[in-house]
């Protein structure tokens, strides 16, 4: 078969393609989780002889808790769900309906030889049932910066963190508002108390490949599905 052959370079063509796509892509970092970049320091005053100077940020009768754009924050991840549905549903209904022959100059009705009289029966139950549970628990820590501090004092926080263990890489990001009064005088805060808490735990590599379902599997499991 000659190498020239359009059907044979297609074929090649498009396992070279498939191949490719195989290939673990380099993992791509998102800017907007990305760590604050560092902000630019103005050139400080002439020094005028005293020992204390306001543009150089001495701190010498605060906690060294983060309060500041850039700022280094821990966030102890503390967080436990679990949720429970339980319903059942039992309807039954019974009709029934008699009517007696009529009655023609004192006799009874007939056809037939039978008294013309009509009865219906009817019968419908239903019963169905269904529950639902799920729990979901995260433990750690994870060190985030500050990205902004609101008018009120509040700081809006940001960070992630990837692991690379043997085979695969984890990745754990974290974003949300933090008031300084829960920071603690160790720097740290709990998960439960970031508000508007936007918390992903994710991974990537062969075993989480090998816990993912295939592209065809997803399709025949899809909404788009007909059977």
């Amino acid at each position: 078969m000659s190498s020239s052959n359009p059907i044979l370079r297609g074929i090649v063509t498009t396992g070279l393609l498939l191949l490719t796509g195989c290939v673990m892509q380099p993992v791509r970092h998102d800017s907007q989780w990305a760590a604050t970049a560092p902000m630019q320091q103005e050139q400080a005053p002439p020094a005028d002889g005293s020992i204390y100077h306001d543009a150089q940020s001495m701190e010498l009768f605060t906690d060294p808790r983060a309060h500041r754009v850039g700022d280094i924050l821990t966030i102890i991840l503390m967080e436990s769900t679990q949720a429970s549905k339980k319903a059942t549903t039992t309807t039954s209904k019974a009709d029934s309906v008699a009517i007696a022959a009529p009655t023609i100059l004192g006799q009874a009705a007939t056809l037939g030889g039978k008294p013309a009289s009509i009865g219906l029966n009817g019968k419908n139950a239903f019963a169905g049932a269904g529950s639902s549970s799920q729990s979901n628990q995260l433990t750690g820590q994870i060190t985030v910066t500050v990205s902004r501090r609101l008018s009120n004092g509040n700081l809006m926080v940001r960070g992630e963190k990837w692991l690379t263990i043997n085979q695969g890489q984890e990745l754990v990001r974290i974003a949300g508002i933090v008031r300084p009064q829960d920071i603690g005088q160790d720097n740290t805060v709990a998960s439960t108390r970031v508000a508007d808490a936007r918390i992903s735990y994710t991974g990537r590599g062969s075993l989480a490949d090998a816990n993912s379902q295939g592209w065809l599997a997803r399709f025949f499991n899809s909404k788009w599905m007909p059977f």
